[in-house]
């Protein structure tokens, strides 16, 4: 079945944490739309392009099968936005995969949907998720419910797989 999957971008992202999930969804037959504070052109930290064609505003967290919040210094940006926080809590109430690595974690952490779950980050924030609640694991990925959560760029072959995995469960 053809799902349609959100990724969020932003300035400094990690390059091989947003391109490998998309790429991936894509490859199931997927549509994964990008979406950023505007339309666009976004760099990772490593200078590779993303351009985006739609705003926060215009997203409908109900269009979507499954969110996917990619690592690097992105994060510290997404979660200053109020629109980023509001599609993170709709789709967490709605059962709707989130997948989140490295630093994604922050974001989770603002739309204050951690506190009992399971997650892995990058060791980094390890502290910042424990106290948001969480129980914080040191394994490559970590999917409790519809929350998928991954440390670092080595880990996302099994991410990936099990971000897949949990949207074809919904």
């Amino acid at each position: 079945m053809s799902k349609k999957i959100l990724q969020l971008v932003s300035e400094d992202f990690e390059d091989l944490e947003l391109w490998y999930p998309v790429y991936r969804c894509r490859e199931e037959g997927w549509q994964v739309d990008l979406a950023a504070d505007k339309p666009g052109l976004y760099h990772g930290k490593y200078g590779v392009p993303c351009e985006v064609s739609l705003s926060f505003r215009d997203i409908d967290p109900d269009d979507y099968d499954g969110l996917l919040v990619p690592g690097g210094w992105a994060p510290d940006k997404l979660r200053r936005y109020p629109e980023v926080l509001e599609i993170v809590r709709r789709m967490n109430a709605d059962g709707k995969a989130i997948g989140e690595i490295c630093h994604a974690g922050w974001v989770l952490i603002s739309a204050d949907i951690l506190r009992g779950r399971k997650v892995t980050s990058t060791p980094g924030i390890k502290d910042d998720m424990r106290n948001a609640g969480a129980e914080w694991l040191d394994q490559e990925t970590v999917v409790d419910g519809n929350i998928v959560s991954g440390r670092r760029p080595p880990d996302l072959p099994a991410y990936a797989r099990a971000f897949i995995d949990v949207c074809n469960r919904a």
